[in-house]
């Protein structure tokens, strides 16, 4: 590839809005962005334009992007992708990377952060970090990683992750509606 060249990104994101912004901030940081803001969408397109990167949001409306990263990786093998989200968790993070994604952001995250993230070669996980080892995690941050460990088990599917965890699905998809719980500095909630 030349070194004139802009790097493909596909983005993959249900947030019209968003994708259309992000596709021209990264398009003024050298990037040649296409935009997909559904899960068949972006199998075609990456099958089309074989992208190098691909920023995947992990909730793509009813569908969830962990799903769609393996599927992704064999329309454009060699794609390194970066999934985005607005509910990090441990369990997302390490969930995702097994999928065969590189790196895990949570949102919100500005160009600059992407940019960054897209041009390293190595799986960071930078926007979640372990609590330290003699603070136990919130309460509320364990359900939150339970509740995403159950759902990638189920593969998305919010009526079997509800019959798992043993509560009714409407209470599943208010606490999945919230933010994640977001530890406070020094361990407390």
């Amino acid at each position: 590839m030349s070194e004139n060249l802009p790097q493909t990104l596909l983005i993959v994101d249900d947030d019209v809005a968003f994708t259309s912004v992000l596709a021209r901030v990264m398009g003024t940081r050298g990037y040649a962005c296409s935009v997909a803001n559904t899960g068949t969408a972006a199998l075609q397109l990456a099958a089309q334009i074989k992208p190098r990167h691909c920023l995947l949001d992990l909730k793509l409306g009813e569908t969830s992007g962990l799903r769609l990263i393996p599927d992704l990786l064999r329309a454009a093998p060699g794609m390194r992708i970066l999934l985005l989200t607005g509910y990090a968790s441990i369990a997302t993070a390490v969930e995702a990377i097994k999928r065969g994604a590189h790196d895990y952001l949570a949102k919100p995250v500005d160009a600059d952060q992407i940019a960054r993230a897209l041009s390293t070669s190595a799986p960071r996980m930078a926007a979640v970090s372990a609590p330290p080892p003699d603070a136990p995690p919130p309460l509320k941050r364990l359900e939150w990683e339970h509740i995403q460990r159950i759902l990638g088990e189920t593969g998305g599917n919010i009526s079997e992750a509800a019959r798992r965890l043993g509560m009714h699905r409407r209470t599943l998809q208010r606490k999945l509606a919230k933010h994640p719980v977001r530890e406070r500095p020094g361990g407390k909630d």
